[in-house]
């Protein structure tokens, strides 16, 4: 991946930056995408504002800022070949609490970010006839829990997944790999936006009796990111927590 071009977007904390920063210490280039500006520029320069990355902040939900990403990619570093669709909103709300706000924050956000960004990048990868998408999605998708009312964003997550697949049927023969990673509960400040004080807290969910790190998401990122022969796959990056529970 040296010197190969990645697209990251909610790239300026928790998951997405950590997967910036392993990227950009690979060497790759790294533009890094976030709605908020301000949070974006701390993000970058907190990453030492390295000359192989840069960023530009929109609202991903929007068509235009998938464009404008591909764009700048190829104006600061003439090629583009892999996008991480990292940006997301997630939170528990009760099925019967549900409103068309909370529908429209997640399908905006989680799909419409995932699918306009996808769109705006396809047909520069299919000129190239080579290139990787990589979705972020959730373990929950497959692994539902009681305690943990979340229909709202598990739905749009699903549909995420669904898209993976589909996206690997139609662009396979232009060599365009397409997979998604599902984290299981990862040490992020997502935790702590949901309510979750003590993320270790949760180990036992996972057979390995702990929590994930924010870097072994980005290692498995940079793992599809070069794989030529994985696509249509979700890889679980949870600790066995679709396969039993440690409690």
């Amino acid at each position: 991946m040296k010197n190969k071009t990645v697209i990251i977007t909610g790239a300026s904390s928790g998951i997405g930056k950590g997967i910036a920063k392993y990227f950009i210490e690979k060497k790759s280039n790294v533009v890094m995408n976030s709605s908020n500006l301000e949070n974006l520029k701390e993000a970058y320069q907190d990453l030492g504002s390295p000359t192989n990355a840069t960023y530009l902040a929109g609202d991903i939900s929007k068509k235009e800022t998938g464009q404008k990403l591909v764009n700048l990619a190829i104006e600061k570093f003439n090629s583009v070949e892999v996008l991480i669709n990292n940006a997301g909103v997630f939170s528990p709300k009760p099925f019967l609490e549900v409103e068309d706000t909370d529908l429209e924050l997640y399908w905006n956000v989680n799909l419409k970010g995932t699918y306009f960004a996808s769109q705006a990048i396809i047909p520069h990868m299919i000129k190239q006839h080579n290139g990787a998408i990589i979705n972020i999605g959730t373990v929950l998708v497959e692994h539902a829990i009681d305690g943990f009312p979340a229909t709202a964003p598990l739905t749009s997550k699903g549909a995420i997944h669904a898209l993976t697949r589909q996206l690997a049927a139609e662009f396979g023969k232009n060599n365009i790999k397409v997979n998604t990673i599902a984290p299981g509960i990862i040490r992020s400040p997502l935790q702590k936006k949901i309510g979750v004080e003590d993320a270790d807290s949760l180990a036992g969910l996972h057979l390995l009796n702990r929590i994930g790190e924010i870097n072994e998401i980005a290692e498995a990122a940079y793992y599809l990111a070069s794989a030529n022969f994985i696509t249509g796959e979700t890889i679980n990056v949870a600790g066995g927590h679709t396969a039993g529970h440690s409690i």
